[in-house]
């Protein structure tokens, strides 16, 4: 699906008509965004025809999966990024054309259906750009609201590493099969390798737009694309705190179950101790001698119940007071 807005002297308007995207991109005071939700083949030759983009960078766009990384091309840059739905928390990949008087979103939806919402994008842009915007504040709204998609991912996996943590020390079950929890903290540190991989590159980005590597943003800007590289480094050092976090219930999780599995060796052995007592007076007085004390005794049987009764309880006192039992 295919969204075209102009911005200029009359204000931001919605372009019905797509081909009037080259006539629009001839008048040097306005500026026109493009946005390509789940394009179809036909929409990708669309804005490769009306804004003169380059083959590889169209390809790259069509073939989603990369890096965060910024291109420049002869008459455009090509930008990689990656939003956080609303919905599932999933990153979504989000490229990015920029010309001189002109910017194209291109990105789709995701297995469950979410994509990068550009509503609160469009709504910033009409509300702040005092009718007429320009390519560098267009930029930096784009990047700027699909930075602050992050928080809301970091913090939803912080609130599942609470409760992972949570769960370790409070429902710590000795019969409870804990693969489904093992596998629950392996799927978390995976999230947060992805989500590293697909953020952390973006730093390089910006700081490519602050060394004017992209000739289009003009210098002026540069302290807006200093604040998103600002959350950029926040985010960076919140998923490192929340890799530590889980990689310390991991730890803690292997401890405890460590621990469980000691405690119930020491009442297997502390049981087994109690009861080769008895198994040894027993083992004697059951060997094949005729001649053996107390055999003939006709209290002989009772003394022997009585000694391994008194000498099991006994042990079993002496290793409840010692907490093995």
């Amino acid at each position: 699906m295919l969204s075209v807005y102009a911005f200029d002297v009359a204000g931001p308007r919605v372009v019905e008509d797509p081909d009037e995207i080259s006539d629009l991109l001839q008048r040097p005071e306005t500026v026109v965004w493009a946005d390509v939700l789940h394009p179809s083949p036909d929409d990708l030759a669309l804005i490769q025809r009306e804004f003169a983009l380059h083959p590889l960078a169209v390809e790259d766009a069509s073939k989603h999966g990369q890096r965060p990384k910024l291109e420049m091309y002869d008459n455009h840059g090509f930008l990689v990024a990656y939003a956080s739905t609303a919905a599932d928390r999933k990153l979504n990949e989000v490229d990015i054309f920029v010309g001189s008087n002109w910017l194209v979103t291109v990105h789709e939806h995701n297995a469950s259906g979410a994509h990068f919402d550009i509503t609160a994008v469009r709504e910033r842009c009409v509300r702040n750009t005092n009718n007429r915007a320009t390519v560098a504040f267009l930029l930096y709204t784009v990047l700027d609201e699909l930075v602050d998609t992050y928080f809301g991912a970091v913090e939803t996996i912080g609130d599942q590493i609470d409760d992972i943590e949570e769960r370790i020390f409070n429902d710590l079950d000795p019969v409870r099969d804990e693969r489904p929890m093992q596998r629950e903290m392996l799927d978390v540190r995976k999230s947060l390798l992805t989500f590293r991989r697909k953020v952390v590159p973006l730093r390089e980005v910006l700081l490519q737009l602050l060394r004017d590597d992209l000739t289009f943003v003009d210098p002026s800007a540069h302290h807006y694309f200093q604040d998103v590289l600002d959350h950029i480094m926040r985010i960076t050092d919140e998923i490192d705190n929340r890799r530590e976090l889980i990689g310390n219930a991991v730890d803690a999780h292997l401890a405890m179950v460590g621990n469980q599995m000691n405690q119930i060796m020491k009442k297997m052995t502390s049981w087994g101790a109690i009861l080769i007592v008895s198994t040894l007076i027993t083992g004697i007085y059951g060997m094949n001698f005729r001649e053996m004390d107390l055999l003939d005794w006709q209290y002989g049987f009772r003394f022997a119940l009585l000694s391994m009764l008194a000498v099991t309880l006994g042990l079993y006192f002496y290793f409840k007071r010692k907490g093995w039992i």
